[in-house]
């Protein structure tokens, strides 16, 4: 049966956190259509991964059989969430833009789990072409033509590092404007943040339905 790895990584809960609310409706969504199945989750702020050190980077580059307890030790952490990665016939990532980045928590794991020759720019990459979905909320709007669209890094990196260097199959859904309710600067863009936060959750549902039935096929 298929495998979904749901990776979470806003320090908000479902209800006060947009990515962790359409997260959940795709991950339900996905459930249903594969009852059997299997789901992988992290909840990267509540259970944070370690974040790289010399060791765990090291060790990445030399012969397990030269590796000191300290790293070998440090390794065998990322080989933990490498393996998790290849076991999953998709992925789901929630990505919350803060200070025009994603969480430090999530960067954790992407540097823990990109290892050259294994997971990146391999031959016999176990992961290339699986396809993960990224839930990348934001308070305001970064769109194309919008004044801050030069400090959109979040789907612009994620882009670079899942499809680029993982080869990932990478699709985005981005609920925008998510501080328009709690900003009263913003009071005016509600009702285009109520329209975006529907939109996302109808294309969770969407993708995650036919994301179910291309795996199937």
């Amino acid at each position: 049966m298929a495998t979904l790895l749901h990776l979470d990584s806003s320090v908000f809960p479902v209800g006060a956190s947009a990515s962790r609310t359409v997260a959940d409706t795709f991950r339900r969504t996905w459930q249903e259509q594969h009852p059997e199945g299997t789901v992988i989750y992290r909840d990267l702020s509540v259970d944070p991964v370690p974040h790289i050190s010399a060791d765990s980077f090291t060790a990445g580059f030399a012969d397990p059989a030269a590796h000191t307890p300290e790293q070998a030790a440090a390794f065998a952490e990322r080989v933990r969430l490498i393996e998790e990665l290849e076991s999953a016939d998709a992925v789901l990532i929630g990505a919350p833009m803060y200070n025009f980045a994603i969480p430090s928590t999530l960067k954790a794991w992407l540097d823990n789990v990109i290892l050259m020759g294994r997971t990146a720019r391999a031959e016999n990459s176990k992961i290339k072409g699986t396809p993960a979905t990224v839930i990348a909320s934001r308070g305001g709007s970064y769109a194309p033509g919008t004044p801050r669209e030069p400090y959109e890094y979040v789907q612009n990196y994620l882009e670079a590092v899942l499809k680029d260097t993982l080869e990932l199959d990478v699709d985005f859904i981005v609920p925008e404007l998510t501080l328009a309710a709690s900003n009263p600067e913003m009071a005016e863009l509600i009702p285009l943040a109520e329209a975006s936060r529907a939109q996302a959750l109808e294309e969770a549902t969407v993708k995650a339905k036919t994301l179910a039935e291309r795996l199937a096929a």
